[in-house]
């Protein structure tokens, strides 16, 4: 049986783990810490990455995966972050809508799958349809040579990790971090606060 912690109780517990040098993080959202006794959160600036992919393409994405994780970002693959026991339709639902890019990778083997493969791809589309539309959010990869989908083909450029890795991973990442950079420095909206 788990145990409920509320309140103060949670900050006990947060400030205690902090003394005893326990790092307290949020999968890829932050790391909490303390300064003069106070509890601080320090977001990461990381950029979250989420990997969508068919099982027979595991060992391809797995290497951008390692290669994403070197780069600097925030890179979250199902057999990489999953635990034990964890509802993982749920984890990857939840992950897909906070994650700044998704990378849908796409094959000759994965395109006209069935499987959960397809489900995540219709969850990340609806996500999509939530981001404004100068940003970019679902990125199609190609690992081979296949057809995007004509539902995302039509309105989304891919990008091609074949036949040379470098340049197409090189590619992606600039895209990327130029994005974040962009999205960054917009200016936060005043909010108006109605009685």
């Amino acid at each position: 049986m788990s145990e409920v912690v509320r309140g103060d109780a949670l900050q006990d517990l947060i400030v205690r783990c902090l003394r005893e040098g326990t790092p307290i993080e949020i999968d890829g959202l932050g790391k909490f810490g303390l300064e003069n006794n106070e509890i601080i959160f320090r977001p990461s600036e990381r950029i979250r990455v989420f990997l969508a992919y068919a099982e027979e393409d595991r060992p391809m994405v797995k290497k951008l995966y390692h290669h994403l994780q070197k780069a600097g970002f925030e890179p979250w693959m199902d057999v990489e972050k999953l635990v034990p026991g964890q509802n993982w339709p749920r984890a990857i639902e939840r992950t897909i809508d906070v994650t700044d890019f998704i990378l849908v990778n796409f094959s000759h083997r994965s395109v006209t799958k069935r499987g959960h493969f397809q489900c995540e791809l219709r969850h990340a589309l609806d996500v999509a349809d939530r981001v404004p539309l100068d940003d970019i959010f679902l990125v199609p990869v190609r690992l081979s040579e296949c057809e995007v989908p004509p539902e995302i083909s039509r309105t989304t450029q891919y990008i091609d990790l074949f036949p040379d890795y470098e340049i197409g991973f090189q590619a992606l990442t600039n895209m990327m971090t130029a994005q974040m950079l962009k999205k960054r420095k917009k200016p936060a909206k005043s909010k108006r606060r109605i009685l």
